[in-house]
């Protein structure tokens, strides 16, 4: 079932155009990507879709009762609460039936006091007011919230701390967990993935498949698309397009699409070139003027193909090298560091030996130091214990994630040209175009460029740099996706060694040759890329997990249970069983009536008729819901 359409949708900013007739629909289930350029409108699109934009021309359909959760790109919460409190506002109308819950809980206790047909009236109402709170998750409320908060990363923190204590970041996490909570019909996502850690985008990426609303995101990250998404639609040149399949699926077709339509092209002009070339040779004979008439007829009837548009502008990053290094490029030995003497170390004992031409991803948790790490690697910070060894002609080019390399009182042009000052102008604007600076643009101060300029800009300067070992701080972060990508082919080519942090797995896939896993008291080495350490640990959690089966005792797995401990459990497990054979009963109950209703909604009568089509449509998703709730009973009480 449809539940929002965009058709013809125009928006502009002054005399800027921004979208023009766009066209959308969202189904039911749908998980949609929206993905294009930076500056293509996607976050515009979206907050027209989330009521948080007008637009300027067309129609937006969507039920009254749709219920939608936006949440924008730099949303972060602001609030006085604590993690739990805040948490638990989602729940509001739970909360308030618990109450009377408890109140009738408490008339029922003074029976004695009760008449027969008073107590009788408050029976029923506990009942209905019971099974009222049961379907609408009273009883999981909680274990949902913990698991939201566990999922984002906030199972080592008090549940009572006030929010305003928290990081930017974390903030950020706790308003996406807030907004999974109230589970509304469509999830409209702006770039959910920012401040995520690796282990956090898995357990997103989770949630999001078996989310029983439809959900569109907007994302850089491809490898989260390619997990979550099966359509997607691309914004470009202010229209949209869609594509069915993860988001490697749109890139193939896309490409496919393209080099048909070209073929297509080229292979009318050619047609038309031979028609125009015989009508040229034959109009003035009159043995063929008339063929030659027919044949400018046929011409000028022609449905004329345009030219299909390729890409938009792209980058064009290369990073070269000034002179070649030794083979030892770096040698780390029980590198240990703490911030102060009170504080605890933040990692220690770590030992890492990096060969030339090698490419390093560092993975690890948020907080583990990372980040600490690649500043001492580069002096930025000193250690506390232990060695560093740069190799022979080794010179160090660093990429930092906050970008503080950038004068930010500078333009464009003077932020290369000051440090090179004897290149000539020229030059240097080339430079600066090969990563989109031209024109005008290389005259913009610093400090009004958008993150992913600035990122661009960082990046040519490091360019210009030469150095043999490049020290990248998540250099993906606020680059679309085109740019990754000519930045991953640029290091793919890059005759040096990298050494990176990034939470892009994507990024990691193409460009590692191994993956150290940081831990506080050392490293772990995968030789290989993301997903072969990926497999790798599910292998070592596999290998864990069947080491402590067998060096469980056997006098524990054979301790006997008391009497009336063992049937105590008995009778635990025969009600459970009870009430699973109650919920399959309840589920296929449901599911006649859905398949009935769905049946009926097909015939004329209903369809067309509005009013009845939207009766029978809120009636569907309240199955549907239902269903969705039993089948979550039944799940929770088949794994205890």
């Amino acid at each position: 079932m449809i539940i929002m359409q965009l058709n013809g949708i125009s928006k502009s900013f002054g005399a800027e155009e921004i979208l023009s007739n766009v066209k959308l629909e969202i189904k039911d289930k749908d998980r949609i990507a929206i993905v294009g350029r930076n500056g293509a409108g996607k976050s515009t699109l979206l907050k027209i879709m989330a009521n948080e934009l007008s637009y300027d021309e067309g129609e937006l359909f969507k039920p009254k009762d749709l219920t939608i959760g936006y949440l924008s790109q730099h949303t972060g919460l602001e609030s006085t609460n604590t993690i739990w409190n805040e948490m638990l506002e989602v729940f509001e109308d739970l909360l308030v039936q618990e109450k009377e819950l408890r109140s009738l809980e408490a008339k029922m206790s003074q029976a004695a006091s009760l008449s027969e047909s008073e107590y009788e009236k408050v029976l029923k109402e506990y009942d209905k007011l019971q099974q009222a709170f049961e379907e609408n998750g009273g009883y999981r409320y909680e274990a949902d919230i913990k698991a939201v908060l566990s999922g984002l990363n906030f199972q080592d923190y008090d549940d009572q701390t006030p929010i305003n204590e928290l990081s930017g970041g974390q903030k950020t996490r706790l308003s996406l967990g807030k907004l999974l909570l109230t589970k509304p019909d469509l999830l409209i996502l702006d770039e959910p993935t920012n401040h995520l850690d690796i282990e956090t985008l898995g357990w997103l990426e989770g949630y999001l498949v078996s989310y029983p609303g439809a959900v569109t995101i907007v994302s850089h990250d491809r490898y989260f698309l390619d997990k979550t998404v099966s359509i997607v639609y691309e914004v470009s040149r202010h229209k949209t397009k869609k594509y069915h399949g993860t988001y490697s699926d749109f890139l193939n077709q896309k490409a496919l699409n393209y080099e048909q339509e070209l073929k297509e092209f080229e292979k009318q002009q050619t047609e038309m070139k031979k028609m125009e070339e015989f009508i040229q040779k034959n109009i003035v004979r009159a043995s063929t003027t008339k063929r030659a008439q027919s044949r400018r007829k046929q011409l000028e009837k022609m449905d004329k193909l345009d030219k299909p548009l390729g890409d938009e502008g792209s980058a064009a990053m290369s990073f070269q090298i000034n002179k070649r290094s030794g083979n030892d490029v770096l040698k780390i030995n029980q590198l240990s560091f703490r911030y102060d003497e009170e504080s605890e170390s933040l990692f220690t004992d770590l030992k890492l030996h990096i060969n030339r031409g090698e490419s390093i991803a560092l993975v690890g948790p948020n907080g583990i130091g990372k980040t600490t790490l690649l500043k001492i690697i580069t002096g930025k910070l000193q250690a506390t214990h232990g060695t560093i060894q740069l190799g022979t002609n080794v010179q160090i080019g660093y990429y930092d994630q906050e970008q503080a390399n950038l004068n930010t009182s500078k333009t464009v042009l003077n932020e290369l040209w000051d440090d090179y000052p004897h290149i000539n102008e020229k030059d240097i604007r080339t430079v600066l175009g090969n990563f989109l600076f031209s024109g005008d643009d290389v005259l913009k101060p610093v400090h009004s460029l958008s993150g992913g300029e600035k990122a661009r800009l960082a990046l040519a300067k490091l360019r210009m740099q030469k150095a043999n070992l490049l020290i990248l701080d998540e250099p993906t972060n606020h680059l679309d996706i085109d740019s990754k990508e000519v930045l991953e082919a640029a290091l793919i080519d890059f005759p040096g060694t990298i050494i990176f942090v990034s939470h892009d797995r994507y990024f990691i896939n193409k460009i590692a040759d191994q993956v150290v896993e940081m831990q506080k008291d050392g490293v772990s080495i995968y030789l290989g890329d993301y997903d072969y350490y990926m497999e790798k640990k599910q292998e070592e959690a596999e290998l864990e997990q069947l080491n402590n089966v067998e060096s469980t005792p056997e006098k524990a797995t054979e301790k006997k249970l008391s009497f009336k401990e063992e049937k105590r459990l008995q009778s635990e497990q025969r009600k459970r069983e009870r009430q699973i054979a109650k919920l399959e009963k309840m589920i296929e109950e449901l599911e006649e009536e859905l398949s009935t209703v769905e049946e009926e909604m097909a015939e004329p009568e209903v369809y067309e008729d509005h009013e009845k089509a939207l009766a029978y449509t809120e009636r569907t998703n309240e199955l549907k819901q239902a269903i969705e709730k039993r089948m979550e009973e039944w799940t929770s009480l088949q794994e205890e």
